[in-house]
């Protein structure tokens, strides 16, 4: 990936932050619960909810194990429907790409339709070094935009936000993007949603140039899809005269019925609808003469890696590359909830953020290394996950990883990695822990003899495992090892029990 969030520090220090700020947790609480309440709801109404989810995860493994040849499928698809396709190793060769392609059409501004793709490669950003301005579109991403901030979810990225703080910021801000906020602009949703449409309608009117990620794309036709909520997406999509999309490889299906299953899943993982109210596809472009149909006279997609080859090497951490960006997991997950989306560094929050983002940049920086840890490991995103990412085990995974180091795959190539600094004591305690599993006599002993001095135990631990205490209470030992117990009862026979 490009990079973290500049000058990002570490999760636990981030999220210290976070929790602190009581109108963020409002925010985050007031929403994240909501969204969760109506998810369950529209769940419950699938009688074969199991098995959807179980064709959703058979089918993302079935591409990713064969996603060499899907991808030659598409691109052939792709350019027989007259599109051109561009391979993009990393962030840098995408940027590069995409701001050549609009440099080509001769424009100074395009309008984007929500992307994580293109927010994960920085593309604003490197479009305006080059002179290049882009619009988001998206409500939420346009809150974001005006507001100069960050995302903060990966469906709601605007979620930290609450009424008075969107007035606030389209009053301030809309004039210097375009047209300003109307007059004696009040927060109801309505007031703020119609002055956001005044305030893009006259961009998708006046754009050429339209950029996109895709929720999928079809290798047997060559066909892109973008389900959102708003419409602003079928503007991006159908105006412009060239468009532009951006997308991760993973994001492949093999065929038309293999989209149906998504299509059922999506909606209801992420915004709680049965179908989503806009659901776009195109397969390459239209004729150029006028009036004849719909959509850019110009299509190129941009296939982006950036990481996810190396990803997909991991047998464990390979699962991640599932993800349909539905965000239920962060729906449901009570480090989230606290801290919030900002915290995580990364484009990719939450608990998918957490494997995804360590795998794609890889865990050399500071807060990469810490992400794995932002989890309680209680499995209420892997529950609701409609793709069946059991994400506490690549969790598990990659803390091995960070603390014992080995072999990993970076930019291609097979590389060693040395254990993390900053966590000798875990790995000698591991390590004394492995040791005592696999001599029974040494753990008896230490088992009784703990038995026997717990009225001496400390309520806290020392040294390194103080922060660990300061926050938990520290289990009681009991009066009788398990095993003394097993012989002294035969089994519980002769206690009754």
């Amino acid at each position: 990936m490009s990079g973290t969030f500049v000058g990002m520090p570490a999760f636990p220090e981030a999220a210290h932050e976070a929790v602190n700020n009581r109108t963020l947790r409002g925010n985050l609480r007031h929403a994240t619960h909501t969204i969760r309440a109506k998810r369950e709801k529209a769940v419950s109404e699938v009688s074969d909810w199991a098995e959807l989810r179980e064709a959703g995860k058979q089918i993302k493994d079935h591409t990713l194990r064969h996603l060499d040849r899907y991808l030659v499928q598409l691109e052939e698809s792709v350019t027989a429907a007259g599109g051109t396709v561009h391979w993009a190793a990393d962030a840098d060769e995408a940027n590069e790409i995409v701001t050549k392609l609009v440099q080509m059409t001769g424009e100074s501004e395009v309008v984007k339709v929500k992307s994580m793709a293109t927010q994960e490669i920085g593309l604003n950003e490197a479009l305006e070094a080059e002179g290049i301005r882009a619009y988001e579109t998206d409500l939420a991403e346009l809150i974001v935009q005006l507001g100069k901030d960050r995302p903060s979810h990966i469906l709601v990225p605007a979620i930290h936000r609450n009424r008075g703080e969107i007035r606030d910021i389209f009053a301030r801000e809309m004039s210097e993007w375009g047209r300003p906020a109307p007059e004696g602009l009040t927060d109801t949703p309505a007031e703020l949603a119609e002055a956001a449409r005044l305030h893009l309608r006259e961009k998708f009117l006046r754009a050429k140039v339209g950029i996109s990620g895709a929720n999928f794309m079809v290798a047997d036709t060559g066909t892109l899809v973008v389900v959102e909520s708003e419409g602003n997406g079928r503007m991006c999509l159908t105006l412009p005269e060239t468009l532009i999309s951006v997308v991760g490889i993973e994001k492949i299906v093999p065929t038309w019925q293999d989209l149906e299953v998504f299509l059922q899943t999506l909606p209801r993982s992420s915004t709680a609808e049965r179908m989503n109210p806009y659901t776009s596809t195109w397969t390459g472009t239209r004729d150029g003469r006028a009036g004849e149909g719909d959509g850019p006279q110009n299509f190129h997609l941009v296939l982006l890696d950036n990481g996810r080859s190396d990803t997909l090497a991991d047998e464990v951490g390979r699962q991640a590359l599932r993800c349909i960006r539905c965000s239920a997991c962060l729906n449901v997950c009570p480090v989230y909830e606290r801290a919030g989306g900002h915290a995580y560094g990364s484009v990719y929050p939450g608990p998918i953020g957490a494997i995804l983002s360590p795998q794609l940049r890889g865990t050399a920086s500071e807060i990469d290394a810490s992400l794995p840890y932002a989890s309680s490991l209680c499995g209420a995103c892997y529950e609701v996950c409609p793709v069946a990412i059991d994400i506490p085990e690549v969790l598990v995974h990659l803390r091995e990883r960070i603390v014992e180091g080995g072999p990993v795959v970076r930019e291609g190539n097979k590389v060693v990695l040395k254990p993390a600094k900053g966590h000798a004591a875990e790995r000698a305690a591991m390590r004394a822990a492995r040791w005592a599993f696999a001599h029974p006599g040494a753990l008896r002993t230490g088992q009784r003899l703990a038995s026997r001095t717990r009225r001496l135990h400390p309520r806290s631990l020392p040294g390194p495992g103080k922060a660990w205490s300061g926050t938990r209470d520290l289990p009681a030992v009991p009066a009788e090892p398990f095993r003394d117990w097993w012989q002294r009862t035969n089994g519980g026979k002769e206690s009754g029990k």
